[in-house]
């Protein structure tokens, strides 16, 4: 694409083989979010932030721009905090999670939000953040996306999408556009408070395909066991993904 980037397409909710439940080196995801038009990916693991912080660093090698992140477990339910260099302390509650992401500069995403199943935070008890996740890719239906949707837009928050990929498969099956104020030459000199600007204020849209069941039954299965018994698990055999190709979706948009 010539002339200079005005938006930016990112999967702000990918695990690396360092989460308990994750697969893939951060190398191998990163080439293949470049491979299938995606802008970058946030690594985003579980209470661990050492590899979306590598992530974030190797991100400008592939043409991606480099955000750090990480999932954290706070008292109430999982939050994402994007575009921060240190991991908030977990365990600690929802509101105090929040305001600490944004004391270290970073944007505080609500995850798949009240499915508890999934560690997902209560209505009542997200008082305040910066956005929701409104399109999760790993759900078995779309009803809790709808459910989402309705609780961002009535509070009036931004709302992005992820992939909640843990599986290179899924990468890039839900991504949020974000509309940037400053123009860049190149994505990867996008810089992270551009982006942190952008979910604090609102200004992204969201994109996606929900994964497919076998898919999500298979990922949730295997995360149950490895979570129970922090051990290896199979291998799933590759399968390039099949979601539209995110170039055509940013050209017809």
């Amino acid at each position: 694409m010539g002339g200079q980037t005005e938006r930016i397409a990112l999967d702000l909710h990918v695990h690396s083989d360092a989460s308990y439940d994750g697969h893939e080196p951060i190398e191998l995801i990163l080439e293949h979010a470049a491979d299938i038009g995606l802008d970058g990916v946030v690594i985003t693991d579980h209470d661990r932030i050492e590899a979306s912080r590598g992530a974030a660093e190797l991100a400008p090698e592939f043409g991606l721009v480099g955000i750090p992140g990480v999932e954290v477990s706070t008292e109430h339910g999982h939050l994402l905090a994007i575009g921060v260099e240190e991991r908030p302390p977990a365990g600690k509650p929802f509101a105090e999670t929040v305001e600490h992401t944004r004391e270290l500069g970073g944007a505080a995403v609500v995850p798949h939000p009240f499915q508890r199943t999934r560690h997902g935070v209560r209505k009542r008890n997200v008082t305040d953040c910066d956005a929701i996740e409104t399109y999760n890719s790993m759900l078995f239906t779309g009803y809790q996306n709808r459910r989402a949707k309705r609780f961002a837009r009535a509070r009036d928050y931004a709302e992005v999408g992820g992939s909640d990929a843990h599986h290179l498969m899924n990468v890039g099956r839900a991504v949020t556009i974000v509309d940037l104020d400053d123009p860049v030459d190149r994505v990867s000199d996008v810089a992270v408070g551009q982006v942190v600007d952008a979910l604090r204020t609102g200004r992204t849209r969201v994109h996606g395909m929900r994964t497919p069941v076998h898919r999500s039954t298979i990922q949730y299965g295997v995360g149950a066991s490895r979570k129970a018994t922090y051990l290896i698990t199979s291998q799933l055999p590759y399968v390039r993904p099949r979601p539209r190709a995110v170039a055509e979706f940013m050209a017809e948009n």
